[in-house]
């Protein structure tokens, strides 16, 4: 297990605050895409304590092949917020918490992208938090080998957890919440 697992590990079973956060986007690419949808989970050893989720009007037209895997619409974004105007918002959201997402580098890479165009900007997403921001896509391979895919989806199922609004940040944020912590308890204490 790498150090930083199992200090993730040490500071859940001490209390620590957690959020799992996850992202919609217009595309793949931070550089040139769109964050359209942030949600996250706060929560502890205990559960769940806050939620965040918010969509954002990305300025662009939603493509269609990105409103296909994620069900969100231009009308949806239609008056919505700004990045600009949520960002301040979810840095004090996430501000002290041990950070979690699926496939992490994703998430952190159109965030650290926004973030350098920022006004104000306070860096990478990776200095707002006490640990390195835990890939759940990393610890489940560590711990469930042998699986047929680690995304997000297949192994919520796997697990026998079930999505609500599967491609939606909240729900998927909520997944890889219960995934990190199905993984805690695999760890060895």
């Amino acid at each position: 297990m790498t150090h930083s697992f199992t200090g993730a590990l040490e500071a859940y079973l001490g209390g620590a605050v957690f959020v799992a956060f996850d992202l919609e986007t217009t595309g793949l690419d931070p550089r040139k895409d769109h964050i359209v949808e942030i949600g996250a989970v706060k929560f502890d050893k205990n559960g769940p304590v806050a939620r965040y989720s918010v969509l954002i009007n990305p300025g662009v037209p939603m493509p269609p092949e990105a409103e296909k895997i994620n069900k969100i619409s231009d009308e949806m974004l239609k008056g919505k917020p700004s990045l600009d105007e949520v960002l301040p918002d979810f840095l004090r959201f996430i501000d002290g918490t041990a950070l979690a997402a699926h496939n992490a580098p994703f998430d952190c890479g159109f965030i650290n992208e926004k973030l350098k165009k920022s006004p104000g900007n306070p860096g990478a997403i990776s200095r707002i938090s006490p640990f390195p921001v835990i890939d759940t896509l990393i610890l489940a391979r560590e711990l469930f080998p042998g699986l047929r895919s680690y995304s997000l989806q297949n192994l919520a199922g796997e697990l026998r957890i079930k999505p609500t609004l599967a491609h939606r940040a909240e729900d998927d944020a909520r997944l890889c919440m219960e995934i990190l912590v199905r993984c805690m308890e695999q760890m060895p204490h």
